[in-house]
């Protein structure tokens, strides 16, 4: 009997037509196909008249789920491993599977295709020679600031539309004029890609709650020297999300070049 194996199929993320030649070849072959959502997997397979074992494999029994499996995989069952779209462990199940298969000995196989994160990215118009993905944002207000103002790539996440005009009203405080964009809906009927500067986003939003999976494009935070005015918003953001000034302070200075004395001065006095 041969060795079993993990395959990891990345499934569309809206439009099933995107799905590979390769993926539905490994869906056909499999033994079992864990799945993050067995009723939504079903209807990609029909589509292309696959059948197959599925079970459900998700975040609340991961380890079980784990368990079960590299015994099959063992003896010779070959598993094929989805999450709801695209790629599986990208901020979806997977990881612990694919964990135990390492530790096992088990060959891992993962196969190319739709991801809402690289498509959001060159979707958006934003510098791609380096980037960040984070996942889903922090809800903290601090954490999310922090974020935001600090980073030196550009940042590929995924954030709830409930959440989104917050998230973008916080960055234009900070700095109004930083590039983003907002891919909405990707692959879908109703696919949405709105790029312009923060404050032309915050306020958009504002007015028209978005609707549908979002993810949310952010251009680095310029680097080098800033004009003192910006460096005090930056500041001003930063304590509003709840961190302490003269800490606050500091950060800002590294990353601007304006002192931090001279920060935190203007900061008090303009309390």
């Amino acid at each position: 009997m041969s060795a079993g194996r993990l395959i990891v199929c990345p499934t569309p993320i809206g439009n099933l037509e995107d799905v590979t030649l390769r993926v539905l070849a490994a869906l056909r072959e499999a033994d079992i196909v864990a799945c993050e959502d067995t009723r939504r997997t079903r209807t990609l397979l029909q589509r292309y008249g696959v059948t197959g074992t599925l079970i459900s494999y998700h975040e609340h029994n991961e380890r079980e789920r784990a368990a079960e499996l590299i015994p099959r995989m063992r003896s010779g069952a070959v598993v094929a491993l989805v999450s709801d779209a695209g790629m599986p462990l990208v901020s979806d199940p997977g990881f612990i599977l694919v964990e135990a298969c390492v530790a096992a000995g088990l060959p891992v196989e993962v196969l190319p295709g739709p991801s809402s994160a690289i498509a959001a990215l060159v979707a958006s118009g934003l510098p791609a020679e380096r980037w960040r993905f984070t996942g889903f944002l922090p809800r903290k207000r601090q954490e999310l600031a922090d974020l935001l103002l600090t980073t030196t790539d550009t940042l590929v996440a995924f954030e709830s539309p409930k959440r989104l005009p917050r998230t973008l009203a916080l960055l234009a405080q900070a700095d109004p004029a930083r590039p983003a964009a907002v891919c909405r809906e990707l692959t879908k009927l109703h696919e949405e890609v709105r790029r312009g500067s923060a404050s032309e986003l915050a306020a958009h939003y504002a007015e028209e709650p978005p609707r549908g999976e979002v993810v949310l494009v952010v251009g680095a935070a310029p680097e080098g020297p800033h004009d003192e005015d910006r460096a005090l918003q930056a500041l001003n953001t930063l304590v509003a999300a709840g961190a302490k000034p003269r800490p606050a302070a500091k950060v800002v200075a590294e990353l601007t070049g304006v002192p931090a004395n001279r920060l935190y001065k203007a900061h008090t006095q303009a309390r």
